[in-house]
């Protein structure tokens, strides 16, 4: 069987490859899109509720690194500040995809995430776009200055690889760790991949009364780390029956160290202390009625119910005990004991390290022709469509390049 050629290669038909793709294509390449899943781009199109959170008005181009996890946060400036998200957005505006900003600058479909998908399908039709899929890659072999790409439909040969294959997250869609082994076969060095955006998980009799208040939604400030290392989020919480989930909680699990505490102030702009100090001055209800003025009436009852002292009117409660019921809402500390892994991450953090890669191109340093773009790489957005931009910049950053 003779020996395909193309331009340049691209594996994984996510968000990253789709886009890159199409954009190569778009710039007279001759471009093979391979993927081994038998349903296309399946983490956009569950993605945001099933509308799709493609991007993020509120990114900064000027300092987008303060919305991304990395070892070298600094590393996707370039590629971010030159592919906007204002960008993306002219793109689905001149597809004639309808849009609103539902939170926080994050932008969705009005309709379903296929739409995107059905976006980035006539962008690499447009480019002549060579789209096999399913089709499994077995090997990755590179000699006399070009790669041979062995596939279940034959052996293909390219000056320039693309690797968009993601990450480790929600494996249920065909997630896995092709990317990282390429990276390693070919010598760079890797950060060790974890969970990200993913609810954390806590274990022990502690935890009982709280798993009581599965379903139970508020908002918060939440917080981890100390010093320069602290990082503080604003938004909402979600009890589950294992542990704590919501937009807070999968926003800080991208920067909580395992065997460290989280504090959490469950009224956030209110002093507690005072409330309840004037509340028992001019009240003889009792405490947990009280209480359920600042917070919801189901963590109330929690709370007291697990402290004899806190069992009786407010006008009858020791200062000390108000007093320590107060520091408890405003910071508790709590630590989880794991998060629930893979299965619920969206993204996952780490991946290839980016000292190996140009910021400029996302090419390899070390291995000439060979591109790592989007989850694969060690960036990690925040909830609410960052993660979808640095797909887009990293693959709009890599086809110009190609």
């Amino acid at each position: 069987m003779s020996t395909a050629a193309f331009d340049v290669v691209v594996i994984g038909a996510g968000a990253a490859g789709l886009f890159c793709a199409g954009q190569a294509g778009r710039r007279g390449l001759k471009v093979l899109l391979v993927d081994h899943s038998e349903r296309i781009a399946e983490k956009i199109r569950i993605s945001g509720g099933g509308r799709c959170n493609f991007t993020n008005r509120d990114l900064d181009p000027r300092a987008p690194q303060k919305h991304f996890v990395s070892e070298n946060p600094n590393f996707c400036r370039s590629a971010l500040s030159r592919y906007t998200s204002q960008q993306f957005i002219d793109l689905v505006d001149r597809h004639g995809i309808a849009h609103h900003e539902k939170h926080k600058g994050q932008l969705f479909c009005d309709g379903p995430s296929q739409q995107i998908i059905d976006m980035l399908l006539a962008e690499c039709a447009a480019g002549g776009v060579a789209h096999w899929q399913p089709c499994r890659v077995s090997s990755l072999s590179f000699d006399a200055g070009r790669y041979q790409v062995a596939t279940d439909r034959g052996t293909v040969e390219a000056p320039r690889v693309v690797i968009a294959t993601g990450g480790l997250s929600i494996p249920q869609l065909g997630a896995s760790d092709f990317g990282y082994r390429i990276a390693r076969q070919f010598g760079l060095g890797m950060v060790a991949p974890r969970p990200a955006l993913v609810p954390l998980v806590f274990a022990g009799e502690g935890w009982a009364p709280y798993a009581e208040l599965a379903g139970l939604a508020l908002p918060v400030q939440i917080e981890t780390g100390a010093k320069k290392q602290r990082m503080a989020f604003l938004e909402d919480l979600l009890f589950t029956h294992r542990g704590l989930s919501g937009p807070a909680v999968l926003q800080i699990s991208s920067y909580w160290q395992e065997g460290t505490p989280l504090a959490i102030d469950f009224a956030p702009g209110t002093d507690v202390a005072k409330a309840l100090g004037d509340a028992k001055s001019r009240s003889r209800k009792r405490i947990a009625n009280e209480l359920a003025g600042l917070v919801p009436s189901r963590l109330a009852d929690a709370w007291v119910g697990t402290d004899a002292a806190l069992q009786r009117p407010i006008n009858e409660a020791a200062d000390r005990a108000l007093s320590a019921l107060a520091d408890r809402i405003a910071r508790w500390q709590i630590t989880p004991t794991g998060t629930e892994g893979y299965k619920k991450a969206e993204v996952t953090a780490g991946g290839v390290d980016t000292r190996e890669l140009s910021s400029q191109t996302m090419e390899s340093k070390r291995q000439p022709g060979l591109f790592f773009i989007g989850e694969v790489v060690d960036v990690t957005g925040w909830l609410g469509g960052y993660n979808f931009q640095w797909a887009w910049a990293s693959a709009h950053a890599c086809a110009t390049a190609l």
